[in-house]
């Protein structure tokens, strides 16, 4: 095969994956144009993603014993939610979105004027680095707001404590956050994909996987197809190591990958 061959054969590929998720697009503009425009519709997509994504898990903690199979990936198997922890996150994580971010996407739906939509989708290769750059840009403002409310005593107290109620993690206590930290995380949620020049499609997308994510982090089981077992070389810390940061609170700063706590010495495998 010789270059031009080579050439032609690369771009033929790239535009068949270019013409993947056109169709889909098309079909959002024409007939949901006025629902994906709005500012509120990433605060239901990413508040309705998150109690979805949360009761598989939920339904794991509430069967318990009664389902030894799941129960033996249990990270810390002795300490179970009971219903008051679970009723006690979820009030807080709805508190926090009626009080804090619906007012907030109310009010730019008042001021904003509506999103320009894209006649192009982007390309399964722009959607896959796209997430995978806002995760990781993420993972470094998240590491370093993390390290900081652990180590000055009075952000920790005034803001943080509230998530480290629980020693064992669990899947509604993801996002049992004080408001601060939750407009925090909306915050660079929101701006990355902007800095980072993303399509529309790509924000969404990147923001359902972050919930999932963030979820399975905290849910309190190491499965085999957790995303830390799925990417190779440890680069990716997951359920089981963030586990070890609710147990001993000065390690595993980063929410997702490793590689930042690696590089700081904060890094910890196993609690003790």
């Amino acid at each position: 095969m010789n270059f031009s061959h080579l050439c032609e054969l690369l771009w033929t590929v790239y535009d068949e994956q270019d013409s993947i998720l056109q169709p889909m697009w098309d079909h959002l503009r024409l007939y949901h144009s006025d629902t994906i425009r709005s500012p509120l519709f990433p605060v239901v997509l990413t508040v309705s993603s998150y109690f979805i994504i949360c009761l598989p898990y939920l339904v794991c903690d509430i069967m318990g014993d009664r389902w030894p199979a799941v129960q033996r990936f249990k990270i810390q198997p002795s300490k179970k939610p009971t219903p008051a922890m679970l009723v006690h996150c979820a009030g807080v994580t709805l508190r926090n979105h009626l009080v804090l971010v619906f007012p907030a996407a109310v009010a730019q739906w008042a001021w904003r004027p509506p999103v320009p939509l894209p006649d192009r989708a982007p390309t399964l290769l722009e959607l896959a680095g796209g997430v995978a750059g806002n995760l990781l840009l993420f993972d470094l403002q998240y590491f370093i707001w993390h390290f900081l409310h652990h180590k000055i005593r009075w952000l920790y107290v005034t803001f943080h404590a509230i998530h480290h109620n629980y020693m064992a993690p669990f899947a509604l206590a993801t996002q049992c956050l004080g408001g601060w930290e939750l407009v925090t995380v909306g915050f660079w949620t929101t701006l990355n994909p902007v800095l980072l020049r993303c399509h529309l499609l790509t924000t969404w997308v990147f923001m359902v996987v972050h919930v999932y994510v963030s979820v399975e982090d905290h849910c309190g089981y190491d499965f085999p197809w957790s995303t830390s077992r799925l990417m190779p070389f440890g680069f990716y810390g997951g359920p089981s190591q963030h586990d070890v940061h609710h147990q001993k609170p000065n390690t595993n700063f980063a929410p997702h990958f490793s590689h930042w706590d690696k590089l700081f010495g904060t890094h910890a495998d196993l609690a003790f």
